[in-house]
């Protein structure tokens, strides 16, 4: 049974992408109410992306490094940590702090979003990393969810 912090992990993480995602349509058409939502909707991403980085981080140093990690990697599918699981810890590093970087554009450039075209698709541009980044996220933790449960239902014990 997978463990709840691994949920937890991803509904964070998910909500956080949500919260990028609705700054980054809020920007194609902001007025002053947006831009109070804006504001107020970017702090709760950031806050998630960094309780998603400390959950999965505990997750991964209490459980998945002795129990999870030597099963996908005795399983079918080792290629699961080998590639997905790597590369999930080195670019999920990346989120929280692009994410701090659209939240202190947004704050910093206030009204000019308002006026300013370039400075708006700057913003929206790293909104858009942010969701594309976390979206793979969410794969990649479904193809080493995957690589665990296939090496359970072959039998494999750690």
């Amino acid at each position: 049974m997978a463990d709840p912090l691994i949920g937890l992990h991803a509904v964070l993480g998910e909500f956080a992408v949500f919260a990028f995602l609705w700054v980054l349509v809020e920007l194609f058409n902001p007025n002053k109410d947006s831009l109070s939502r804006i504001k107020l909707i970017s702090v709760i991403g950031v806050v998630f992306l960094f309780l998603s980085w400390i959950v999965g981080g505990y997750y991964y140093v209490t459980i998945y490094g002795a129990d999870v990690k030597p099963l996908i990697k005795a399983g079918p599918q080792p290629w699961a940590h080998a590639v997905f699981t790597e590369t999930k810890e080195h670019v999920f590093l990346l989120l929280p702090y692009l994410g701090l970087l659209a939240f202190f554009m947004i704050r910093t450039l206030g009204d000019n979003l308002l006026k300013d075209r370039k400075s708006r698709l700057a913003v929206q541009l790293i909104c858009l990393m942010i969701v594309l980044i976390g979206l793979s996220m969410a794969g990649m933790g479904y193809l080493i969810s995957t690589g665990a449960r296939n090496a359970l239902e072959a039998g494999v014990t750690i």
